[in-house]
């Protein structure tokens, strides 16, 4: 088996290819010594009371920012739900609520792609019709419609913002 590994790294032919068996296993080992060592590390910032209340302020904010920041990205294209269940994964390594939390919204996210999936196409684009109309609100509401149509010249009262006004 040792001569398997070895000529895996040597041969050129190999390159891309998946590692053997006998190459997994340190890559195993050192991340579950990374794993170890974090736990223990944290468990003496537990037995701190006043780096411990830290920790968990410094957790909390972290996680509450990148699933503040999630959510206001859901409507949006892009990665969205991936950021909210950052965010409710950050926040779950402290919080027992926010495992919860992570575990529901997970399921329920599952359910709906499920739902969406089986429906008719005329179903499918109005879901995508909606959320459309959700980007094309927000746009609206920051003054962005405002701000591309004076980049052309035209002051129509309706592009501007009733948030940020004229």
């Amino acid at each position: 088996m040792e001569a398997l590994s070895s000529t895996a790294e040597s041969d050129p032919s190999r390159a891309g290819t998946e590692p053997t068996i006998d190459e997994q296993r340190p890559r195993r080992a050192r991340l579950h010594a990374a794993r170890t060592w974090m736990h223990a590390r944290r468990e003496r910032v537990r037995t701190r009371p006043a780096l411990n209340l830290t920790y968990r302020v410094g957790l909390g904010t972290l996680g509450a920012i990148v699933l503040i920041a999630g959510l206001v990205m859901v409507p949006y294209p892009g990665p969205g739900w991936l950021i909210v269940f950052a965010g409710l994964g950050i926040l779950a390594t402290e919080f027992h609520w926010a495992h919860r939390c992570n575990t529901f919204a997970k399921r329920h996210y599952h359910r709906w792609v499920r739902w969406l999936a089986r429906q008719h196409l005329a179903t499918k684009l109005g879901v995508m019709g909606c959320t459309g109309l959700i980007v094309l609100a927000t746009m609206w509401m920051l003054g962005l419609f405002n701000m591309v149509g004076g980049w052309f010249g035209l002051h129509w009262h309706w592009l501007a913002s009733p948030l940020f006004g004229p």
